[in-house]
């Protein structure tokens, strides 16, 4: 492959960047104050004023929905390629991708949208979603089986004349704290009976559909997310028309890694994005204090750490690229063992290298004060979200023997 970024990459590169220079990075505390004031005034899923006045700004530069690829829709979408390197710089501070509307879980669920639902669908659901004027959530993980095997999920999708009746519970359900979430992607079992792979279907269902309850926001080592919050959901016959069913009985699987394939891509960017700016962060600490009579980043231990930081990044990064690369050219099902290995590696690499960091700044590290502790318990988050690492790892080895069989 050429490692070597097109022209038309370098050029949104340049001007995300200087994007994040003027409107991002000085807006970080306010950010920050807009979800404090929002959760001292007893809501804090309310959305923030600074990213509604952002957004506008974004799309007017043409740097507006460069994750989805192939759509009439979305014209200014990128190849996976092209919008990996994009994706970096919006991950080196956790809520900008959303200006761009480029956060996580609406790609997915864009992507799965354009690919696998109807005109309908689309016209309902997708164009809003696009314009970024509203928000969704999807709806996988159960708390009462291990749903690192999806095969375990136990929601029930039962047709009952043109419409679906939906009963279960999910958690885990990212972005339906959001009040501007209007639509949930929900993975539940059509036909029990059929083949293991063959028994999941996916739907769209309304979020304000009567029979859902939000039973709770779910806090990731003490962080709440606000205000995109990870949820628990109850579904209690929920009705939908029979039009909102995805694909067909019996396709979920085959959406979900449709779907997981580019998600993976993009978190693992946005994973090393965040850990060059922890890197970028620490180099600054170190070289700024002194602690036993000279400049703590003349000391040999941080040294050690700074390169092997460096080392891991861009290893990460460029096992990124070779997925994207794959996934472009050969498809999901050749490349699936490189995303699964990009998906140990990047979110393992981000907590070590930002585990370094919090541990340079001292106490400081594992404040409020800076952004440190917050994206380390995010990217932890990420060695369960979307397959567990070890789920990845056996995958990998399964795919490793089979070439070596006897």
């Amino acid at each position: 492959m050429e490692f070597e970024y097109t022209d038309k990459v370098k050029r949104l590169q340049d001007k995300l960047l200087a994007f994040m220079d003027e409107h991002i990075g000085p807006n970080e505390a306010r950010y920050l104050e807009e979800v404090a004031a929002n959760r001292a005034n007893g809501d804090p899923w309310v959305p923030t004023k600074i990213i509604e006045e952002l957004k506008p700004k974004a799309r007017a530069q043409g740097l507006w929905n460069l994750f989805l690829p192939q759509s009439e829709r979305a014209p200014e979408g990128l190849s996976n390629l092209e919008y990996a390197p994009l994706c970096e710089i919006m991950g080196r501070v956790a809520w900008a991708p959303e200006v761009f509307n480029c956060s996580a879980p609406d790609t997915g669920n864009m992507e799965t949208l354009e690919r696998y639902g109807s005109e309908a669908n689309k016209n309902e659901w997708l164009e809003p979603l696009l314009a970024g004027e509203i928000r969704s959530a999807f709806l996988m993980t159960e708390p009462a089986v291990a749903s690192s095997d999806a095969t375990n999920i136990e929601c029930s999708i039962r047709r009952d004349g043109d419409a679906y009746v939906v009963n279960g519970r999910k958690w885990w359900s990212s972005g339906a704290g959001d009040p501007r979430c209007k639509v949930y992607i929900v993975m539940g079992k059509t036909d029990p009976d059929a083949a293991r792979h063959a028994q999941q279907s996916m739907i769209l269902i309304p979020a304000d559909a009567p029979g859902i309850t939000v039973v709770r926001p779910l806090t990731v080592f003490g962080y709440d997310d606000a205000p995109h919050g990870h949820m628990e959901v109850e579904l209690k016959d929920v009705r939908v028309p029979a039009g909102n069913l995805l694909l067909g009985e019996g396709r979920g699987f085959e959406i979900a890694q449709g779907r997981l394939g580019p998600g993976r891509i993009h978190h693992c960017m946005r994973s090393i994005g965040a850990a060059e700016r922890a890197l970028e962060l620490m180099c600054q600490r170190l070289d700024s204090r002194v602690a036993f009579g000279r400049r703590i980043s003349e000391q040999g231990v941080w040294r050690e750490r700074i390169a092997e930081s460096r080392i891991m990044i861009e290893q990460a990064r460029l096992l990124t690229l070779k997925a994207a690369y794959m996934m472009d050219t050969v498809g999901n099902k050749v490349a699936r063992a490189e995303i699964a290995m990009i998906k140990v590696v990047a979110p393992n690499m981000a907590t070590q290298v930002l585990d370094w960091a919090i541990q340079a700044h001292g106490g400081g590290g594992i404040s409020q004060d800076f952004p440190l502790a917050q994206r380390w318990a995010w990217e932890r988050s990420l060695r369960f979200a979307d397959g567990p690492d070890e789920v990845h790892r056996n995958a990998i080895a399964k795919l490793e023997l089979a070439r070596h069989a006897l």
